[in-house]
């Protein structure tokens, strides 16, 4: 029989360990010009679904999307801009899920239905004024870790569709398993949807936690300090 023996990570640790700040932020930039030049790409053809049946649950077929969010100036250079910066997104996310997984922070970062749910029901219900005092918490709470989780999927789906949108033919047995390239090309732009919802709440957590943002910057104080 094998055993698993937990390790945990050391106590002395920072919040906020100095390879977990730099993909931070090198992502910002990053996913700037990605969602920027995305966005310019599908205002060549700012329809979704296959040609002469669009998908009836897009609102926006045919209309582009508005040129301060875009970067490229037309469809080639655009291209250019995703595909070049894409590949350092994807390296940078490699790396980062890399560390996770080598230092073990992933224990303290990703959530855990049997351990978080409950603490994410209950922090969820402090937010909404359902309850008067939050629940405890260490270096994050289950909403944290079920969000920071999700955005993780995210980024994984995000490199996955967009492979299946560059390399169609060569990728075929991708583009099928995301349910074709229309279905690829639905599911590149709803990632993109998702991660502006995800950022739009990443930054109203920082506004309510604003001590956050500094060991982001910092690195935070080591518990024994």
């Amino acid at each position: 029989m094998f055993s698993c023996r937990v390790v945990r990570a050391p106590e002395s640790r920072r919040p906020q360990p100095w390879p977990i700040r730099v993909a931070h932020w090198v992502n910002v930039p990053l996913l700037v010009i990605m969602a920027g030049s995305g966005l310019q790409i599908l205002a060549a053809y700012p329809m979704l679904g296959t040609q002469g049946r669009p998908y009836g649950w897009y609102p926006f077929q045919g209309t582009p999307p508005p040129e301060w969010a875009r970067i490229g100036d037309w469809l080639a250079g655009a291209r250019g801009w995703h595909f070049a910066f894409g590949g350092f997104l994807a390296l940078n996310g490699f790396v980062y899920l890399l560390y996770l997984a080598l230092s073990g922070e992933w224990r303290r970062r990703l959530f855990f239905p049997r351990r978080d749910t409950r603490n994410a029901v209950s922090t969820l219900a402090f937010y909404l004024r359902l309850r008067k005092q939050p629940p405890d918490q260490g270096l994050y709470n289950g909403l944290q870790r079920l969000a920071y989780t999700g955005a993780l999927i995210l980024g994984i789906l995000a490199v996955l569709s967009g492979l299946a949108l560059y390399k169609p033919v060569q990728l075929g047995a991708l583009a099928t398993l995301l349910g074709g390239y229309d279905s690829a090309r639905a599911i590149h732009l709803l990632v993109l949807a998702s991660f502006v919802l995800f950022t739009v709440g990443h930054v109203v957590m920082v506004l309510l936690h604003p001590r956050s943002f500094g060991e982001m910057v910092t690195g935070g104080r080591k518990p024994d300090a």
